[in-house]
């Protein structure tokens, strides 16, 4: 399974963003599929998951604020942020279980006036 992230960039406090991940090879094996974000000095958390039948869980920090959401026809994995705030600055990742875990090679976000 590969995993390929984009979306991200440099976006003002209280502004939005949509992250995108494709995947490809072996999809009909993927489970779960999950956003993760590293900060600069932080070790990597886990920001939402979703079930292939679409069950959600996300972490408080960004509960009301991020909505994760897949597309298991065209391979696709979401997530729709807003209400931007500078501590969600981190690159994020995308992941995917089969349930052994792939990694997409992450896209920045920056939040920032």
């Amino acid at each position: 399974v590969q995993l390929q992230a984009s979306g991200g960039g440099l976006v003002q406090p209280g502004g939005s963003l949509r992250l995108s991940c494709a995947a490809s090879g072996r999809t009909s094996s993927i489970h779960v599929m999950a956003w993760y974000r590293q900060a600069p000095g932080k070790e990597r958390e886990l920001v939402a998951i979703i079930t292939f039948g679409g069950t959600t869980t996300y972490r408080d920090s960004v509960k009301g604020r991020f909505t994760i959401s897949r597309d298991n026809a065209k391979n696709m994995l979401y997530l729709e942020m807003t209400s931007l705030k500078p501590e969600d600055t981190a690159i994020y990742y995308c992941s995917a279980d089969t349930p052994r875990r792939y990694w997409g090679q992450g896209t920045q976000v920056t939040v920032s006036s």
